[in-house]
């Protein structure tokens, strides 16, 4: 993908991930010996431009929570580049980066973490949680702090009474509230978002994500977006990257993607995305076999095992992530050829 980058201003990026690894080991046996290598994250390539959002996606067990852990440190990547456009030092690489130089620019990539019940620490009050970084980063104290946290809370539509409250006290939206708080309080430029809203009601998503968007364009917030719900990574997103086995396999914008996937993949997903008018409704697109294994991957394109349109180049050669309409890039020896269909076809 870097041809293809050349063509955008680097300046109106935020983040570049170039081949980007993180691998596991399997150990077995008394002595923990390393037998073998889970291909969690298996050579991503993507870009983010400021302020956007990109949505990824892919079933569970891809490596999108892991992409998007590897991006901002929280796991070492074991191999790759990650380059992130920081508002006070400029372009650095993460992946290169000793962690006490790390501590320059973590305050400018935070994380909103899934489960909104396991994220908080219980014993903690919501003063205590929500104030951690400004303290740990020396940003406020006394009276300062407690003001800055207060103003967190009415940005996230809490009120600042809940402070001396402890995380058990509140509903799933108000702790992923606090936790988006928490992550505010540094004023982030950059917000790893890990499927905040699958583990809340549907009425609960929709105030979640209204109030992401509106502050994404109050605080001028850039945002990667793993989720598994389609229907909410349209609703959120610019661009949409979409991964199979520790691979990305499409990349475009949200609009391009949904009407005219260039994957077989992509196809399928798009084809289980519900449809509320019965006149409307698809026939499921049904993947044949079981979803590779990261640990013991297929040779070529991981998913030409369970693809209709696979042929002998298929079985042989990896497929490059490559763009094969404008901005439009999809890792199919075909891609060019196929007419697929997208969720309106």
């Amino acid at each position: 993908m870097s041809n293809e980058l050349a063509s955008i201003n680097r300046d109106e990026l935020l983040l570049e991930v170039k081949d980007l690894k993180k691998h596991f080991p399997i150990r077995k046996g008394v002595i923990r010996r390393s037998t073998g290598l889970v291909k969690a994250v298996d050579g991503v390539n993507l870009y983010v431009k400021k302020g956007e959002t990109l949505g990824l996606v892919g079933e569970s067990g891809c490596g999108k929570t892991t992409t998007g852990r590897t991006i901002i440190r929280l796991l070492d990547p074991t191999d790759g580049e990650i380059h992130f456009n920081d508002p006070k030092i400029g372009w650095v690489d993460l992946a290169k980066m000793e962690r006490k130089d790390l501590m320059q620019v973590r305050p400018h990539m935070q994380i909103i973490f899934q489960d909104p019940f396991s994220s908080l620490d219980p014993r903690m009050t919501v003063q205590r949680i929500v104030s951690e970084p400004l303290m740990i980063n020396k940003l406020a104290t006394g009276s300062e702090l407690q003001d800055r946290v207060a103003e967190l809370l009415r940005t996230v539509g809490m009120r600042p009474e809940y402070m001396s409250r402890y995380p058990h006290a509140f509903s799933g939206g108000q702790r992923q509230r606090i936790g988006i708080a928490r992550a505010l309080a540094l004023n982030p430029k950059l917000i790893i978002c890990d499927e905040p809203v699958s583990a809340l009601d549907v009425s609960i998503q929709a105030q979640v994500l209204n109030l992401l968007e509106d502050l994404q364009q109050d605080l001028d917030l850039t945002y990667i977006f793993v989720a598994h719900d389609l229907s909410v990574v349209e609703h959120i997103s610019d661009r949409v990257a979409v991964m199979y086995v520790g691979r990305l396999v499409e990349l475009a914008s949200t609009e391009n993607l949904y009407y005219s996937p260039k994957h077989p993949y992509t196809e399928a997903l798009m084809a289980a995305v519900p449809k509320p008018d019965p006149r409307k409704r698809d026939r499921p697109i049904k993947l044949p076999g079981e979803v590779a294994s990261p640990a013991n991957p297929p040779s070529g394109c991981y998913f030409h095992p369970r693809c209709r349109y696979a042929k002998d180049i298929c079985s042989k050669e990896t497929p490059p992530l490559k763009e094969v309409a404008p901005e439009h890039f999809a890792a199919c020896h075909f891609a060019g050829e196929l007419k697929l269909r997208g969720v309106l076809a």
